[in-house]
């Protein structure tokens, strides 16, 4: 493999994996966030950091949830450039 496409090939890997990585902090606090907007809505109280907890709380428990899995990926996206790049340095 040449080192322009192992380039473009990790690129775009690792926006990829960037992507996947955030999801699920990204996903848990925007489903947090409607459902106390809804709750605001709902309730007229409209006090700013009412938000902030519940979000932080929720986000903490899904790095906590998911980050054995995201470890995973990453190691293993790390192991894949090293052995390629010992691969294009012969």
């Amino acid at each position: 493999m040449r080192m322009q496409e192992f380039v473009m090939q990790i690129s775009a890997e690792a926006i990829y994996l960037t992507i996947l990585v955030s999801m699920p902090a990204i996903a848990t606090s925007l489903i947090i966030g409607v459902i106390v907007a809804l709750f605001s809505a709902t309730t007229q109280i409209q006090e700013a950091t009412l938000s902030f907890a519940p979000k932080m709380i929720a986000v903490y428990v899904a790095i906590l949830a998911t980050g054995s899995w995201v470890g995973s990926l990453m190691i293993n996206f790390a192991m894949k450039c090293f052995n390629e790049i010992s691969t294009i340095a012969r």
